[in-house]
């Protein structure tokens, strides 16, 4: 066998430099049979019979003597179309997006009023038809504007209760007796806490100018605790919802061998299967064949990766959904080529220069001849 690769190669040199295709196509097509004879029966993918055998030998640990499905059932079948398994809790990690709402927040006495916060306001004893009873917010300055007839009172700085009386002290230039209730009814961070975050690649999430916290490698729920940890440094008990808004950390990939391999890394939610993952990259090309297969990778160290064979054909004729496997995080779905598809876009590859270039001798010489046979240039 070491000496037909080399024949091959030299075959394939000949052919191409005496310009016979289908001598190149020969060369090419027995250099391919004798390489990819190799791998198929590497992985076991040329007979049903020997994908099983193969399969059982690539369990082994890579130790003499130990096997790493040892003590597991060899009937159980990895979980497919109509037995599929519930998937381990989920693990946030860079680039999930946590969406967060604030269910209790109040803030620490004493609180100091700064800008963008919303406060209730409510006066009794104003002037005719021009209540004070609203919600205001705190500009950028400081201020709190309680309408053309009242005009504006700087707040920020101020706790709740100094702020209620320099609203009181304002309102005595206009009226009389001004009773003034005053309320916090949003800080301006929680604006920051409430809505969509990213967990950046160092694991945490931004609280704005409560800080960030470290979510990544946690459940949900212990998520939530340290968040509530977190911003328990600046409000009393809080408590805040936390949701996985987009899971982005886990994927499967699907991998279409050509002339040029493509990997589209997809995005796993828990519930899809081999047909889920052809439809979602389009389906099979024009040159792929009916031969998939699932890459399982195994935990680091272990040593069991698995191989699971597809048969398309039942899958997708047959309605069978055996070989329809539910899919895992890391999953690599490979999709073989047609060999003889790839060797006939590589025969137009390597013979398309010379076709173009004997195409403009050709021309140029029957253009040569024309001018010769038609000096005076009546060609037409």
């Amino acid at each position: 066998m070491h000496g037909y690769p080399v024949l091959t190669k030299a075959t394939t040199a000949l052919a191409l430099l005496v310009g016979n295709r289908k001598l190149t196509a020969v060369a090419i097509l027995a250099s391919m049979v004798v390489s990819t004879g190799c791998v198929s029966s590497r992985l076991g993918l040329t007979d049903p019979a020997a994908v099983t055998s193969n399969l059982a030998a690539a369990s082994a640990s890579g130790r003499p003597g130990e096997n790493c499905n040892a003590g597991i059932d060899p009937h159980i079948s990895p979980p497919a179309e109509l037995n599929k398994m519930s998937l381990p809790v989920y693990r946030i990690e860079p680039p999930d997006v946590l969406l967060l709402d604030g269910i209790r927040l109040a803030p620490k006495s004493p609180y100091l009023i700064s800008s963008q916060d919303t406060l209730q306001i409510v006066v009794a004893n104003t002037l005719p038809e021009q209540p004070i009873a609203n919600t205001y917010q705190v500009d950028s300055g400081g201020y709190v504007d309680l309408g053309p007839s009242y005009g504006t009172v700087r707040l920020e700085g101020l706790t709740l209760d100094e702020a209620t009386d320099a609203v009181a002290r304002h309102l005595r230039n206009l009226l009389s007796v001004p009773e003034v209730s005053l309320t916090l009814i949003q800080p301006a961070g929680l604006q920051l806490i409430s809505g969509e975050h990213l967990v950046a690649p160092d694991g945490t999430i931004n609280l704005g100018i409560y800080g960030s916290a470290y979510v990544s490698g946690m459940t949900v729920d212990e998520a939530r605790r340290t968040i509530e940890s977190k911003l328990s440094e600046h409000f009393e008990e809080p408590s805040v919802s936390v949701e996985v808004f987009a899971y982005q950390s886990k994927v499967f990939y699907v991998i279409t061998e050509g002339t040029t391999d493509a990997v589209a890394s997809i995005p796993i939610t828990g519930n899809e299967t081999v047909l889920d993952a052809i439809a979602t990259v389009g389906g099979l090309g024009q040159v792929s064949q009916k031969r998939i297969w699932i890459s399982r990778p195994a935990p680091h160290g272990t040593g069991c990766d698995q191989i699971l064979p597809v048969d398309w054909q039942a899958i997708t004729r047959g309605a069978n959904t055996n070989t329809n496997y539910q899919l895992m995080p890391g999953d690599r779905v490979f999709v073989a080529a047609d060999h003889f598809a790839l060797l006939d876009g590589f025969i137009s590859r390597v013979t398309a220069p010379f076709e173009r270039s004997l195409g403009f001798t050709l021309l140029g010489a029957q253009t040569f001849q024309q001018v010769q046979r038609f000096p005076g240039g009546g060609i037409f």
